[in-house]
């Protein structure tokens, strides 16, 4: 049991309350666990970033059910934290649930969205994942020899379908013959921590002939990138840069700067400006990662296109469709 599982507890919150420093900034990680080496773990090294840069500190909690979101928000703002900053869609109704109640702590939900009418002291990022997607549905296809890419995500939701939508327009901006195969791990939050789940459906993508898969799902990620490279077929990483986890094997990793959103709100503290935030690949918010780890899998003409796709994107030339805009897809059936 963590030190901030315990914290929960009714005494270990006395405590806090009693010893905390005021305005420190809090950290509440979605399911999955902190070191999760996607999206938690991005989360985590934008905290340290932020505690190396200013020596503050802040205090972060791995929960461990659903109960604990809203109890944990609440013990955060009680004890004085500010601001608290939480990961996951799944955050967002307690956060709407418990903002009224401390209107001077600042809530912050990246990947959630509060209304901001209601609750003017919560700011939700989102990422435009779609154009991150696209650009790497393309390299998948420029690298693909069977002419069949996969898809893996976690939990089936539209923040997950606008992954898959994003990389299979992109694939198909490459070669519209192209097949795209698309599996989801589940319709619960287990599906984000699944690695077993992920290579089972990352094995049965390449018995149908699929050579590149993308992991968009977490924890359960792993076991896709795990069992592409085990099986010598290539992988995609998502939100942090996975590429070293395998290297030579991993294609490239679809970034989403949670790091950086998160750095961004600590650094903001008790200042920090609520309402919306959007962040893409005009902002830096999402892209591709390119390194010595996978630099042997792009070649020169793979990255000028990848590039030019994204110049174009953010001049606004290319629109790639973003399936939580109407539920739909146009390269994808669900």
């Amino acid at each position: 049991m963590t030190l901030m599982t315990k914290f929960l507890g009714a005494a270990a919150s006395l405590a806090l309350t009693a010893g905390a420093a005021l305005a420190d900034p809090a950290l509440i990680y979605d399911l999955g666990g902190k070191f999760d080496k996607s999206f938690n773990e991005a989360a985590f090294n934008g905290a340290e970033r932020w505690a190396a840069a200013t020596g503050g500190s802040y205090r972060d909690i791995e929960l461990q059910s659903e109960a604990q979101r809203e109890q944990a928000l609440r013990r955060f703002a009680e004890a004085g934290f500010n601001p608290v900053v939480t990961t996951g869609f799944s955050m967002s109704s307690p956060i709407a649930a418990v903002a009224a109640d401390y209107p001077d702590t600042k809530f912050v939900t990246i990947d959630g969205y509060v209304d901001p009418g209601e609750h003017p002291n919560v700011l939700s990022v989102l990422f435009s994942e779609h154009q991150g997607s696209y650009l790497v549905g393309k390299l998948a296809a420029m690298a693909s020899e069977s002419g069949t890419v996969g898809f893996v995500g976690g939990m089936d939701i539209p923040l997950i379908r606008k992954f898959a939508c994003g990389y299979a327009q992109g694939a198909k901006a490459v070669n519209p013959d192209v097949t795209v195969i698309s599996n989801m791990t589940g319709t619960t939050p287990a599906a984000w921590n699944d690695p077993v789940k992920g290579s089972e459906l990352a094995k049965a993508q390449i018995s149908q002939g699929a050579d590149v898969i993308f992991a968009a799902a977490g924890g359960t990620g792993l076991g896709v990138l795990q069992t592409a490279a085990d099986e010598d077929i290539l992988s995609i990483g998502v939100d942090s840069n996975q590429n070293y986890l395998h290297p030579g094997k991993v294609l490239t990793s679809m970034l989403k700067r949670v790091d950086v959103a998160v750095e961004e709100a600590m650094t903001a503290g008790a200042d920090l400006e609520t309402g919306v935030k959007v962040l893409g690949l005009a902002e830096e918010g999402v892209g591709y990662a390119l390194d010595d780890n996978n630099a042997s899998l792009v070649t020169g003409d793979m990255q000028s296109a990848v590039d030019e796709a994204r110049e174009m994107i953010i001049a606004g030339d290319l629109a790639v469709h973003d399936y939580t805009s109407d539920d739909s897809c146009p390269a994808l059936t669900f």
